[in-house]
């Protein structure tokens, strides 16, 4: 097994990557490092491991599959069944869940360089104060990561293979997107390729390998915190030679959204065509099949990581979380395969935790989204999450079961639509702006496909409220308690007061910084109304307006 970390025995004094780790005696002497996080004299404090899926969705179904991780994660802990992204898309969101913040504050919008996304300014500005960062230099964690961190991570222009980010003890990253086969990893700097090799090169395989390989060979005298980071269930959907034969009679859902024409939706959803081609429903249910059986393996990885926990006699102090980046679709509304839109299918995710003090079999229906597992994790390990500038909440009252919770009721998610200046040559009929476009000229992206909407869940309602930044400034409203696949746009039927508070809130989350994103939503108790502030000079109601240029 090839597990070196960035330094034998911890941090090198005086490195560059880290800054110096605490002995007991010190924390004693100078009351900092370890006694900043809090933790009780002679207690043991918990580990942390946070399993990261790619494009897995939970409202098609996603977790079927994963019948060992629901055995060992969700039934031995608690399972969040209103868990979302800020944003349906693979960077912004594992931006949002390193740094705790919105994307409009970590400024990574979309999967490219010029997006922000493993960029300089990213390295520069947003790396050093990830939760990792801040459990290796003010909590004593050995940090271990291995899988797929930002699809631009490796690329010349930003530092290649070499760059191994503030905060991290092992290193093991994935060169830009997800792979299956024939990939290069950084081990702790330096470039590793592999090849086809089912037995040695299958990255979910090497993932698990060499995540056991750290249980087995890190340091006993610091706490851990782990982030496995799989390539399933992204696309190729390479699935191991033992499950390629699995689901062949599995297809995708066809629920109520499932190939109609999106009816009073934004027009990159009105121009899909319905009904689907036959080929483009063969494709989708082909997809569908193959994300299943790439989860297979990760199931796999979750069992081994588990059971050897417990061999080593640490899984009653260790933290498992398990979650996706993003949702996913196939089919609804007529657009083929994608995420990157405003819908349950697209922004909400499966989220799993167990832990210590966390009842089995237990199910929250709290809103919370991945901007809090920053908060959480730093608060398990004794750090105080108001101490950063983090956007999110500490989930941990609620999986320690506290009662008479104050709780949020809404949550932001945004998008900037990608798209190129020419017109797509696969669909000449088009204007230029789309991207993500299939032989059929159905797109599922576009320059325009922006959009900010706040997701509300409170004990009597269950909405979403969106604005779009295109020339028909689009909004879109839909009741999930009466319309759960949001078929209906009621935007133009609700109460025009709602609608105001909703475009009020909307505002106020889209300017919210740290503490200013916790502030009551507009079924909190607490909320409070200034119509003045919905009106600029000319009396006309304020619409969100959206930046082309992020940074």
């Amino acid at each position: 097994m090839w597990l070196l970390p960035l330094a034998p025995t911890g941090p090198r004094r005086n490195s560059p990557r880290h800054l110096p780790s605490c002995s007991p005696a010190l924390l004693l002497l100078l009351g900092s490092c370890l006694g900043v996080c809090g933790v009780a004299a002679g207690s043991r404090r918990p580990n942390v491991v946070l399993l990261l899926t790619d494009d897995q969705d939970e409202v098609l179904g996603g977790m079927t599959p994963l019948k060992k991780t629901k055995a060992l994660i969700g039934e031995m802990g608690m399972t969040f069944s209103s868990a979302y992204v800020p944003s349906a898309l693979c960077c912004p969101s594992r931006a949002s869940i390193l740094t705790g913040k919105y994307p409009h504050n970590h400024h990574v919008v979309n999967n490219t360089l010029e997006g922000n996304c493993s960029s300089k300014s990213w390295q520069k500005i947003q790396e050093p104060n990830t939760f990792p960062a801040i459990l290796r230099s003010m909590c004593g964690y050995q940090t271990f990561f291995a899988g797929k961190y930002l699809n631009e991570y490796g690329a010349p222009d930003a530092g290649g293979l070499e760059h191994v980010p503030l905060g991290w003890s092992y290193w093991y990253a994935l060169e830009k997107n997800s792979k299956y086969y024939n990939y290069t990893l950084s081990i702790n700097g330096k470039a590793r390729k592999h090849g086809e090799n089912y037995s040695v090169d299958y990255l979910t395989d090497v993932l698990a390998n060499i995540s056991l390989g750290f249980l087995d060979y890190k340091s006993n005298s610091e706490p851990f915190f782990m982030m496995i980071s799989t390539p399933a269930p992204h696309s190729p959907w390479t699935a191991a030679p033992q499950y390629q034969k699995t689901f062949q009679n599995v297809f995708a859902p066809r629920n109520k959204n499932f190939n109609i024409h999106g009816t009073n939706k934004h027009w990159l959803i009105r121009q899909a065509k319905t009904p689907m081609t036959n080929s483009s429903i063969q494709f989708l249910d082909s997809a569908f099949r193959k994300r299943w059986q790439t989860l297979l393996s990760v199931d796999d990885l979750v069992e081994k990581l588990v059971k050897r926990l417990e061999f080593n006699g640490e899984l009653n102090n260790t933290y498992i979380f398990y979650t996706s980046d993003n949702g996913y679709h196939t089919g609804q509304f007529s657009l083929p395969i994608d995420k990157r839109q405003l819908y349950e299918f697209d922004i909400k995710v499966p989220l799993l935790v167990r832990g210590p003090g966390i009842k089995p079999n237990q199910t929250s229906k709290m809103l919370v989204a991945n901007i809090d597992l920053g908060p959480t994790i730093l608060d398990i390990a004794g750090y105080n999450p108001n101490k950063t500038q983090m956007d999110g909440m500490s989930l941990l009252p609620i999986l320690k079961g506290a009662s008479s919770l104050t709780w949020r009721s809404d949550v932001l998610v945004e998008y900037q639509g990608e798209g190129r200046n020419v017109t797509d040559p696969t669909c000449p009929s088009l204007s230029p702006g789309v991207s993500q476009c299939f032989p059929d000229c159905v797109c599922e992206d576009a320059y325009n496909n922006t959009y900010a909407c706040v997701r509300t869940l409170s004990a009597q309602w269950d909405l979403q409220y969106c604005e779009f930044d295109d020339q028909e400034v689009f909004v879109e409203v839909y009741n999930l308690t009466a319309d759960p696949d949001q078929i209906t746009n009621i935007a133009k039927s609700i109460d025009p007061e709602l609608l105001g508070k909703m475009n009020y809130r909307l505002m106020m989350l889209q300017s919210c910084s740290g503490p200013t994103c916790r502030t009551p939503g507009v079924f909190d108790p607490g909320y409070r109304f200034d119509p003045r502030l919905m009106f600029n000079s000319h009396g006309r109601v304020r619409t969100r307006r959206f930046s082309k240029h992020p940074l």
